[in-house]
């Protein structure tokens, strides 16, 4: 259980490596890919080259995931974890603008299809991945390693990309010290793939395998057209969630450093010094990786779902407030805001990489949760700082943000409001799974198939 958290952890610190450092680098790829005498639409760019790795994600979604419900989920993920890690690597070897014009943003985009479509099949398989793996009781604990995970490397991305510049001489951070952070991809991937090879297929998979030896030989159709004609009504509950989760999940990591260092400016705000966001951020980051797993903890006691009803009302309620205090120019405000906001990000953090395989069944799980999560993914969220981006200057309004977040929140509650609570229980298709010898004996007098 230990190796196979590990193993998807590692994949989920190499993607949000990545998305840390575009982030935090945000003006720094706007200065060296876009034309300089265009300010709002380099930074127009900079965002729609972060999107235009969501608008490939469902295709990716589409080939991986029917492909992991058909020869595995340890091959699939070896596979999109070290694609992963060469797109983010190559975007580091993309000379300036001003040395090859228009191909500069071109080639940056290109990087950014490779690690989108990648992306399509790593986090799906990940959550699919550790939810088999793990015990009924206690897949909320270990099911939210996996965003302490998509938490270290968003903050190893985000200090590295902070830390570089500060040591480095000005010549040296405006030419290749920038660049740094994209080259370390490379050696996180590698480990990833090396811990994913090393491990056994889930339990559930294995089962599987042994009901159907042409298990292999299935066409892909077949799932998608099961998952779109009887499944349906899963997928727009896991989208639902996704929504709410994944708004204010880029909202937070993806569009609150530009929003605090220049957006908050053109709409009458106050901003603070970049340096001092980016450490108020990090510092978040950080203390959130420790509060995640407690949080799953408490999901496997007290159920998913008064979490995530906690999280989705406290966006519709606290998302004007938060907005407020972030525009005041006050050190001191600034982080209570994103700490708030932060808050209800890891309530669906901690229980969503739970909740969500729980509804599809195992022949579809992977499948199910690649082509729902990306297609709302890609729809909703991760053009989140493109749309905030574009309307917060035009039009100096600097609560746009707080309408997005109380719309992903009144989604949420409408998903949240059709789930069955999944805490305790078997994956669907798949027999109990305990962690003790207490525990199998207690099922077997009750009458339930044991796995452990």
């Amino acid at each position: 259980m230990k190796r196979a958290v590990g193993a998807a952890a590692v994949g989920n610190i190499t993607e949000w490596f990545d998305f840390g450092v575009y982030a935090y680098l945000a003006t720094t790829i706007e200065t060296n890919f876009f034309p300089p005498d265009n300010p709002t639409l380099a930074q127009v760019g900079t965002f729609a080259g972060f999107a235009v790795s969501f608008l490939v994600r469902p295709l990716g979604g589409l080939f991986f995931g029917p492909l992991g419900d058909r020869i595995g989920r340890t091959k699939v993920l070896s596979i999109t974890v070290i694609m992963m890690a060469i797109g983010t690597f190559l975007l580091g070897f993309i000379p300036s603008y001003s040395a090859i014009g228009i191909w500069a943003p071109i080639l940056l985009v290109l990087c950014r299809v490779i690690q989108g479509f990648s992306t399509g099949g790593e986090y799906a398989g990940a959550m699919t991945f550790i939810a088999e793996y793990s015990p009924d009781r206690r897949r909320g604990f270990f099911g939210s390693f996996l965003e302490c995970g998509t938490f270290i490397g968003y903050a190893l991305g985000a200090t590295v990309a902070t830390v570089i510049p500060l040591v480095s001489s000005p010549e040296f951070a405006a030419t290749w010290a920038w660049r740094i952070p994209f080259f370390i991809a490379l050696p996180l991937g590698i480990v990833g793939v090396y811990l994913r090879t090393r491990l056994e297929e889930t339990p559930a998979f294995q089962t599987l395998l042994s009901e159907s030896e042409e298990r292999e030989g299935t066409q892909a159709g077949a799932g998608i057209k099961m998952l779109f004609v009887r499944y349906w009504p899963a997928m727009l509950t896991a989208g639902g969630l996704v929504i709410a989760w994944n708004v204010t999940n880029y909202m937070l990591t993806s569009y609150m450093p530009t929003f605090l260092e220049k957006n908050v400016t053109d709409a009458g705000g106050t901003a603070i010094d970049s340096t001092t966001s980016q450490i108020l951020q990090i510092i978040i980051l950080w203390v959130a990786v420790f509060v995640i797993p407690a949080l799953g903890l408490l999901s496997d006691r007290v159920g998913r779902k008064p979490l995530l009803w906690t999280g989705a009302i406290g966006l519709v309620i606290l998302a004007f407030p938060m907005i407020y205090v972030l525009t005041l120019g006050s050190v001191g405000l600034v982080a209570v805001g994103l700490a708030v906001m932060a808050i209800l990000l890891i309530l669906f953090s901690s229980t969503c990489p739970s909740t969500l395989p729980a509804l599809f069944p195992t022949e579809i799980r992977y499948g199910g949760l690649s082509i729902s999560f990306n297609i709302f993914v890609s729809a909703f969220a991760g053009t989140t700082s493109l749309i905030m981006s574009a309307l917060v200057p035009t039009t100096g309004w600097a609560y746009w943000p707080a309408l997005y977040l109380i719309f992903a929140g009144i989604v949420g509650i409408a998903a949240i409001a059709k789930l069955t609570e999944p805490a305790g229980k078997p994956l669907p298709g798949s027999n109990a799974a305990v962690s003790t010898p207490e525990e199998a004996r207690e099922l077997a007098r009750s009458g339930g198939a044991v796995r452990g």
